[in-house]
């Protein structure tokens, strides 16, 4: 994995809307799969920005979604698939059925797991995943464990993941999520894993240490052949 240090997020941000327009005009069908939260938002609408001056731009664009939350209602708005549907479905004109993604979940998690890994095997694999990096070290909801699924499945979150900001507010934050397992993000052509601010600075320095455990399933990503870490100053140096 490399790794490269930009001046601050608003930077780190442009760059990497322009990989993603760049990797768009060279494969119009790109399958995105976009990480939610706060890192990522401004490269979201940055691309949001991008489709309104070119509004052909995105037209065939998929996107796959990478973990939601569980036992929140359909359309929730601390929902991964609202957040999703703000910034990046909605202003790019990505329809249903160019997103694959955790509906019905909670109904039928068996079914809707194995649906949406068989989608993403006969879709995939995925062109490009955005991931953020979760301060105990997780990616989408792998959280750290014994062993990682390869496979999308059910997980049980940790305490600093129910204190996300997305859902810290909630009177009884998930207590477990949705995810694509460590295989399906693994097989990415692609992986660009950003990490900003001054609270991720303990675990980019564990990352940087280029050991590989699942206690930090985030460090998995430098065995893959594509994969950079695109960090500002504020966290580290």
């Amino acid at each position: 994995m490399r790794f490269e240090r930009f001046a601050d997020a608003e930077t780190l941000s442009r760059h990497v809307a322009a990989e993603v327009v760049a990797a768009v005009r060279a494969r119009p069908d790109l399958l995105l799969c976009p990480a939610t939260g706060a890192t990522p938002r401004r490269t979201y609408a940055l691309l949001a920005e991008q489709a309104r001056h070119d509004p052909g731009l995105f037209a065939r664009l998929r996107l796959v979604q990478l973990d939601e939350w569980g036992g929140l209602p359909e359309g929730h708005p601390a929902s991964c698939t609202a957040a999703l549907r703000r910034a990046l479905l909605d202003p790019l004109g990505v329809g249903p059925d160019r997103f694959l993604g955790w509906q019905g979940v909670e109904a039928d998690p068996a079914g809707v797991c194995a649906a949406l890994s068989r989608r993403l095997a006969e879709e995939g694999p995925i062109d490009l995943c955005l991931l953020g990096l979760g301060l105990n070290g997780h990616l989408g909801f792998l959280e750290p464990a014994n062993w990682l699924p390869l496979k999308a499945h059910r997980a049980v979150l940790s305490a600093a993941t129910r204190g996300h900001g997305m859902v810290a507010h909630l009177p009884d934050p998930p207590d477990h999520g949705w995810t694509l397992g460590l295989g399906e993000i693994m097989a990415a052509r692609r992986i660009l894993l950003l990490v900003t601010g001054t609270h991720k600075q303990a675990v980019l320095r564990r990352l940087r240490r280029e050991r590989v455990s699942t206690h930090l399933p985030a460090s998995f990503l430098h065995l893959h052949p594509d994969a950079t870490c695109l960090f500002d100053v504020a966290a580290g140096r």
